[in-house]
This record gives C-alpha cells, structure tokens and sequence, in this order.
C-alpha cells in the first residue's frame, strides 16, 4: 500500500547514486550518536545539515515552561537540520537520537555547493522538501476534522510506509517512542493512544511489544485513518 504524501519511502540518500554519496561524504564528517544524546539544541548556531545514514532521531520543541512537543521522527536516509541555516540562522528545535545513530555532517555552505554541482542530488533534495511541506500542508488540513484515534492510524501507516519491514504479510516497525511521544506526534493524547491500541490489538489490526509494532490489517489501520488503499 502506498501511503498517501510519504514519497513511497523515498529519501534522499537513498535517492543519490554511490558515486554522489561518496562525493557528499568527502566533504562531511562522519559522526556516532548513541540513543538517547542530544544531537543538537534549539537555539544553537545553525552552520551545519545531518543526513542520517542509520538510526532515527526526534524533532522536538520546548516551551518556556520546559514542556517536550515532538514535531516529528525522521530516519534512515533523511536530512534533519536543513532549515536553520536557510532561515534564522539558528536551531529552530531540538535533535535527539532515540536510538544508535550513525550520519554524516556537513556544513550548509558545501552541502549548496554539492547540490549546485549535481542536477541528480539537488532534483532528489527538492523531492525531500516538497514531500515534507505536502506533510506539513495535509496534517494542517486534517486536524480540525479527524480523531486522534484517526491521527494516530495515519502516523502508523506513515511510519510503516518509510521505516516498516514486511515480514509474512505484516509490516513490522521498531519503535522507539513512547505512548506520549506517539500522542504528541499524532496531536491527540496519550488516553487516546492507548486506548486505541487497545482496541486494534483486541480486532487483529496490530501487536504490540516492546518497542515494536505490527501491522496485521494496513486495509484496516487505512479505513480508520479515512486513506484509500490501491485498488480500493
């Protein structure tokens, strides 16, 4: 099943040929963040972009009173940083691995100056924003009129569609969140994940364990999420 604005899977490493991500790396240094170190703070200088060879990492916002919001996970492929250095000049969140994380580090100015020299990376870089914008775009347009329990089926499915492993039908996906990130990401709350799982896991859509989700029934988790699966 194809998941409506995730790209197919699409990311942009994974998008570049192995000549283009030997020509990135030689300008880039590379780094190991194990789960759970801070990769960057909101704030801070913004001079360089992470593409994120393995490993996921959060996105996240603080309030002034210190209150976590989780704007988004991105993993295996993607770019996270890429805004900063193009706009305020600074972090405009926070970057933390939630799991071991090897990416490659690059400061913005030779990051431009690869794209200006490769049609193909700069076509797949457009590609990576354009996917994430109609992300941006879609979750503005669907939150006033959906559920939680429907939010939450989408991120399911968006997460699967990007990061799952189909194994004997069932998409499995590791997942290194927990049920309040999960609520913050799909902008509902943690009673509602919960009691949404529960109610999946009790009709045969998932299983859950620890740090682990699989999907036994997409067509369903796309029904609840209000998506239309190909063919249907």
């Amino acid at each position: 099943m194809k998941t409506p604005g995730m790209g197919s899977g699409q990311k942009f490493w994974t998008l570049l040929s192995p000549a283009e991500r030997d020509a990135l790396s030689n300008l880039g240094v590379a780094q190991d963040y194990p789960a759970g170190e801070t990769i960057c703070h909101q704030g801070d200088p913004a001079v360089n972009v992470f593409i994120l060879v393995t490993g996921w990492v959060k996105i996240v916002s603080y309030t002034d009173g210190g209150r976590e919001s989780v704007l988004a996970l991105r993993g295996d492929g993607e770019i996270v940083g890429e805004t900063g250095p193009e706009t305020t000049g600074q972090r405009n969140a926070t970057i933390k691995a939630i799991d071991d994380v090897h990416a490659l580090i690059v400061r913005y100015d030779r990051f431009n100056s690869f794209l200006d020299s490769s049609p193909r990376a700069g076509r797949a870089y457009r590609h990576m924003v354009m996917v994430r914008w109609k992300d941006a775009d879609m979750m503005l347009r669907i939150r006033p009129i959906t559920t939680g329990a429907q939010r939450l089926a989408r991120l399911l499915l968006d997460l699967a569609d990007l990061h799952g492993r189909v194994v004997n039908g069932a998409v499995h996906l590791e997942m290194p969140l927990t049920q309040d990130e999960l609520a913050s990401l799909a902008g509902t709350s943690r009673p509602t994940v919960t009691r949404a799982f529960r109610s999946w896991r009790n009709r045969g859509f998932i299983r859950t364990g620890q740090r682990h989700i699989a999907i036994l029934d997409q067509a369903a988790l796309a029904k609840i999420a209000g998506q239309q699966t190909d063919g249907g």
